[in-house]
């Protein structure tokens, strides 16, 4: 089975629908959403809406869940606090019941799914190889897929007597990884609507589990397209800003 993977849409639309032409491109059997569906970006009512209607899994982010009430505000920054509460005056409360619904953390066909790690679901962020080796016995597949982080990055963890020995993977866009089962793996697509890993174009991944590899990809979107509607949107022009910079 071929399985899209991607993550933190943000409300980011005009990547969205890049992303998804160049998946449709590769007509995998699944699409799985990693969350952060809402948050950030000028459309999340579109973006709730596409991948409701697209993905055959789909997980909670911490912006979801702060949105729909399961997170107190006071958690986020001021920035991120202002979307929500933008986001939550601009989504339909069908939509906010969905996000409501979704879960945290699940295992389909043999995968781990996370948000942030299987170890904390909803906030840990993944990005260093101490972190990673601590969720080590926090998951019992071969697999955890996560997102959060925004960065297009995995770790291959492999258990050396007392010792969990942990290595920084990635590959260039359309290079495959292969995905040796004896090990494990966290691996994380990248964010579709705000990449953190100084690219500025879209990510999403693609897991092939007939021959268990695994393969990055990156999409090119009008970004001037997105600040502008940010600005339009009355949302905090910085979070238009930052696309250019993939940070």
């Amino acid at each position: 089975m071929r399985i899209a993977v991607l993550s933190d849409i943000h409300a980011n639309l005009m990547a969205l629908q890049r992303v998804l032409q160049a998946i449709d491109a590769l007509r995998p059997h699944a699409l799985w959403c990693l969350g952060d569906i809402v948050g950030y970006g000028p459309h999340p009512q579109a973006c709730v809406e596409i991948i409701r209607a697209r993905t055959d899994v789909c997980l909670a982010g911490n912006h979801d869940l702060v949105i729909v009430g399961k997170i107190d505000l006071a958690r986020f920054n001021p920035v991120a606090r202002e979307a929500a509460l933008w986001h939550r005056r601009h989504l339909d409360d069908d939509s906010l019941q969905w996000l409501a619904g979704l879960p945290e953390k699940t295992v389909t066909a043999g995968i781990t799914l996370a948000h942030g790690s299987p170890r904390h679901p909803v906030w840990e962020y993944v990005s260093d190889a101490e972190t990673a080796a601590e969720n080590y016995a926090a998951f019992d597949t071969p697999i955890c897929l996560i997102g959060h982080s925004h960065q297009a990055m995995g770790w291959r963890m492999v258990r050396q007597g007392g010792r969990i020995d942990v290595t920084w993977v990635t590959e260039a866009p359309g290079a495959a990884l292969t995905l040796a089962l004896s090990d494990k793996w966290l691996l994380n697509p990248g964010s579709v609507g705000q990449p953190r890993d100084h690219d500025s174009r879209a990510s999403f991944a693609l897991l092939d589990t007939e021959t268990w590899q695994w393969t990055w990809h990156r999409v090119e979107y009008d970004i001037e397209a997105v600040e502008r509607a940010i600005v339009a949107a009355g949302l905090p022009e910085m979070l238009g800003r930052r696309l250019y910079l993939g940070w």
